[in-house]
């Protein structure tokens, strides 16, 4: 069974970047990552940490794919 990786918070946000979100604003730690699409804001809440709980990790993941294909999304995110 594939293993999810350990992430840190700026990993996560540029793995976001990568899909079209940009940082819309920060507060402490958290960085609200926005996309707009064709229908509606997408938002999605990340913690700039130097290492993500693996249920963090897995819940963001869990949020992204809302908005991006699973398929797409997976390699990031497991080994």
């Amino acid at each position: 069974m594939p293993r999810l990786k350990r992430l840190t918070g700026s990993e996560v946000i540029e793995i976001l970047e990568a899909f079209g979100f940009q940082i819309h604003s920060q507060r402490g730690s958290h960085v609200k990552l926005r996309r707009v699409g064709a229908k509606s804001n997408e938002t999605l809440t990340v913690p700039n940490h130097k290492q993500l709980d693996v249920g963090t990790c897995k819940a963001i993941y869990r949020q992204a794919t809302k908005y991006i294909a699973e398929q797409e999304l997976y390699s990031y995110f497991y080994e």
